[in-house]
């Protein structure tokens, strides 16, 4: 039996995986292997919160293929050479991997295609990661998409599940080529235990994105639509991280959600359905308009006065001491867990960009390196939308008000109470605007801020005067 390479990358999973599908139909053994080459990402190589999800996937990875009679190979890049070594000394015929999206690695992939098949290897691509990708929607004009409804329209009526395919319960053992390296050789996993919090509440890999599914499943889809607003409870699928790193298959997500389908769940399955929508569309967006991760999409806002760069009001938010408590317990969540309720997402980047007035990419960067999903694509619509300078965007002038946010999405304050626990002896009112009572503030939290690092109404005025001088 001829040998193939599997190339594994942000697709760490065995079932519904078209890479290994397609290597075992051409009655190829898979030699199933994982470069690792960070610097080959270009400005985006993976941040610490990403890499620790990663080693725990790739072992989780290894050993689904041991109980299969397989193993992961583990090497370091660069990628090319390594391909090419590995194609001669595991005699190997082809090469198959799942495509990524982000600009830099499209760029390298691309050129390792050309430089395999010029060599007489076979080297093929599948989409492992989308239900659309991204050249397959375009406008009547033949134009990419820029405003998120009209996508999903079209999206809808294209819309075609890929069947899910089981991996088998044994895979061909090869013993050709080289072992590769120990996981720990990857450097991946930080030597402080800093991610420490970070996994009472997960479990990297493709057996835990399952998991993930069934609990959602079982809970937080009935309700979905009003519950995902609500940090305070756990009404969101927390499938994430899962789909970033590839170890679930949205088609399969959807298609489980389907089978449920009824009178009482159809609406709640479509409102998470177009949550998949969005991240089809910012997948849509990074590959059509590849300078959006540091560039703003609305070239409008590039005279935009964003403030002079604050390193202590940074500082401030990125550990959580704002004096907003609805800002801090989100950027305390995500410190603590790896993630962030998708709401306070918002509510923080609001502050951040409107309040503050920093600049989205200061944002962006800390989330990248933080967030547990940090997915270029999601991180830079989400960090555009928010701040008003991207496609599909809020507006610049809607600038959230962090009080009546937290009231109508914590009206109990238990997520402030949970994440600022210093303020949980507060009465629920002032959890909200601690800064109103500050003798009783002084004396429950003496060392939470007195008052928020930018005054509400002064924070607001300046950032839409500042848009108003750009307008």
């Amino acid at each position: 039996m001829a040998n193939a390479l599997v190339w594994f990358r942000n697709d760490l999973r065995l079932d519904d995986h078209p890479a290994l599908r397609a290597a075992l139909e051409a009655g190829l053994a898979p030699v199933c292997v994982y470069i690792h080459a960070p610097d080959e990402e270009g400005d985006w190589a993976p941040g610490a919160a990403s890499d620790a999800w990663r080693h725990r996937s790739l072992a989780a990875l290894d050993a689904a293929l041991r109980r299969r009679g397989s193993r992961l190979r583990l090497f370091h890049g660069p990628t090319l050479p390594t391909l090419r070594t590995l194609v001669d000394t595991c005699e190997a015929e082809a090469v198959f991997w799942n495509r990524r999206y982000e600009p830099a690695i499209e760029q390298r992939d691309a050129k390792i295609k050309r430089a395999l098949r010029g060599a007489g290897v076979r080297a093929e691509s599948h989409d492992g990661a989308l239900l659309f990708e991204p050249w397959t929607l375009a406008t009547g004009q033949g134009g990419p998409y820029k405003v998120f409804t009209p996508f999903w329209r079209k999206a809808l009526a294209s819309w075609r599940l890929a069947p899910p395919w089981q991996a088998p319960g044994v895979l061909p053992k090869v013993e050709a080529g080289p072992h590769g390296v120990a996981l720990d050789d990857l450097l991946l996993r930080s030597a402080h235990d800093w991610d420490a919090g970070f996994w009472p509440s997960w479990t990297p890999g493709e057996a835990g994105a399952h998991e993930m599914l069934e609990v959602f499943v079982d809970g937080a889809l009935h309700g979905y639509r009003q519950g995902r607003e609500r940090p305070d409870q756990a009404g969101t699928s927390r499938l994430s991280p899962h789909l970033h790193f590839g170890e679930i298959a949205p088609w399969r997500v959807a298609a489980e959600l389907e089978t449920l389908r009824s009178a009482g769940t159809g609406a709640d399955i479509d409102a998470f359905v177009r949550q998949l929508g969005w991240r089809e569309f910012a997948h849509h967006l990074l590959h059509h308009f590849p300078t959006t991760p540091s560039h703003n999409f609305n070239p409008r806002f590039d005279g935009f006065a964003w403030a002079r760069r604050n390193e202590a009001q940074l500082a401030a938010w990125r550990a959580g001491m704002t004096g907003v408590p609805i800002v801090d317990a989100g950027m305390r969540e995500l410190w603590q867990t790896g993630w962030m309720h998708n709401r306070v997402r918002m509510v923080v980047g609001s502050w951040l960009c409107k309040h503050m007035r920093m600049h989205w990419r200061e944002g962006a960067r800390w989330f990248w390196d933080t967030l547990v999903d940090a997915d270029l694509a999601n991180n830079t619509l989400g960090w555009q939308w928010i701040a008003g300078t991207g496609a599909d965007a809020a507006p610049y002038f809607r600038v959230f008000n962090p009080v009546t946010q937290a009231q109508k999405c914590d009206p109990d304050g238990r997520y402030i109470a949970r994440w600022v626990p210093e303020l949980a002896g507060l009465p629920v009112p002032l959890r909200f605007s601690p800064w109103e009572a500050p003798a009783q503030l002084a004396r429950i939290a003496p060392d939470y801020p007195r008052r928020p690092i930018v005054d509400l109404a002064a924070g607001r005025d300046a950032a839409l005067a500042a848009y108003q001088a750009t307008r």
